[in-house]
């Protein structure tokens, strides 16, 4: 049986969203039905409107949805209906990848979260009759319902029952990666120095992990004034105003070099000047998305003489389920305060909540869309 809901459709690059009334396919055996109550916009939806990523358009996007199971196929058992979820990444659960637990770099990632199909090619979305967009992240979750999977969607813990699902929605992607890039793709350690490049989201998630790891000096390096001062509130122990003397005021701050260096900004500049102020056996961290005929110069002789590490990141390494409620318990305990980086905006008001993110008046816009 289908399912008619309401949805935002980016009908195109550099558009404006239009909410419409669309239909959702009927349920596989390894899916669900979603109402979702609330879901985060990220930059990689932007990056999607602006043809920077291959999801065809027109498409619903959304991947940071959260929201009360209504349904459930035969072969469900990650959720059950009335179950309040967050819902995340897809994955295929058979590749190399997949098989050791590291899901963000499954082997089938693209046919399963950028396609707009599922990985079959069937469509879960049509408007007025014709296929449009769909399954992004495997949710496509600016919407009043979503079609999720088995392998990404995680049931909130009993524990935190008190705690709104519009304030855990974020979770599903930008949070989790900043958090999880320090905890666990650099597994940064306790008492060495840390500088993290861009303080959205993602950087903002990377500096409250490194206040869990204790590392130490915590650097913020950013534009913008009041991110840099969250950034401090957060766990910043120094902050560096982006620009031309940046680097030489690191280099002043940790003259033995860092340790750990994690970029969210994606410019090729910023990448190439921090590389030589990393330490010995030090890790340069790299979740940005660079255009994509950027070529990196680095010296190969720092490179391999000093044992450094420049890694590519995806979804911080995580694994969704656990790692999500790892957060939420952190989160619990005061230790990862991120709903101070949420602002909230009506879903009719898709298009002010993208503004306010790309402007950087705000650091995380939520959609509320419906009441829990």
């Amino acid at each position: 049986m289908t399912t008619k809901t309401r949805a935002a459709i980016c009908p195109g690059e550099g558009k404006e969203f239009h909410i419409a009334d669309v239909e959702l396919d009927e349920l596989r055996d390894d899916e669900l039905l979603i109402r979702i109550v609330a879901t985060g916009i990220c930059h990689t939806d932007m990056a999607v409107r602006d043809q920077q990523l291959p999801t065809p358009l027109p498409a619903v996007l959304g991947h940071e949805g959260a929201g009360i199971v209504e349904k459930v196929g035969s072969a469900v058992s990650a959720a059950k209906a009335g179950d309040r979820v967050i819902i995340s990444f897809n994955s295929c659960g058979e590749c190399p990848s997949c098989d050791v637990d590291a899901p963000t770099y499954c082997y089938n990632f693209g046919p399963n979260n950028f396609s707009g199909r599922r990985p079959d090619g069937s469509a879960t979305i049509t408007c007025d009759g014709e296929d449009i967009g769909g399954n992004f992240f495997g949710q496509s979750s600016f919407a009043t319902h979503a079609i999720a999977h088995e392998r990404n969607v995680v049931k909130v813990p009993d524990s935190a029952a008190d705690l709104p699902l519009e304030r855990l929605a974020p979770l599903g992607c930008g949070l989790m990666t900043g958090a999880g890039a320090v905890l666990r793709s650099m597994e940064v350690r306790e008492g060495l120095p840390i500088a993290v490049f861009g303080v959205g989201t993602v950087g903002l998630a990377a500096i409250m992990a490194a206040k869990i790891a204790g590392a130490d000096p915590i650097i913020a390096v950013d534009m913008h004034d009041s991110r840099l001062e969250l950034a401090k509130e957060l766990g910043a122990t120094h902050t560096i105003k982006a620009g031309d003397d940046a680097m030489d005021k690191l280099e002043e701050l940790v003259p033995q070099g860092l340790a750990y260096a994690f970029d969210t900004t994606g410019v090729k500049k910023v990448i190439e000047g921090v590389f030589p102020l990393i330490a010995p056996m030090g890790v340069l961290g790299l979740v940005g998305a660079s255009p994509p005929e950027d070529m990196l110069n680095l010296n190969e002789s720092a490179l391999m003489g000093g044992g450094k590490r420049v890694i590519g990141i995806l979804g911080g390494d995580s694994d969704v389920g656990s790692f999500i409620c790892e957060l939420i318990a952190y989160h619990q305990d005061g230790k990862f305060p991120f709903d101070r980086l949420i602002q909230y905006f009506d879903f009719d008001d898709i298009n002010a909540g993208i503004e306010a993110s790309e402007s950087g008046e705000v650091v995380k816009p939520v959609l509320r869309i419906s009441a829990e």
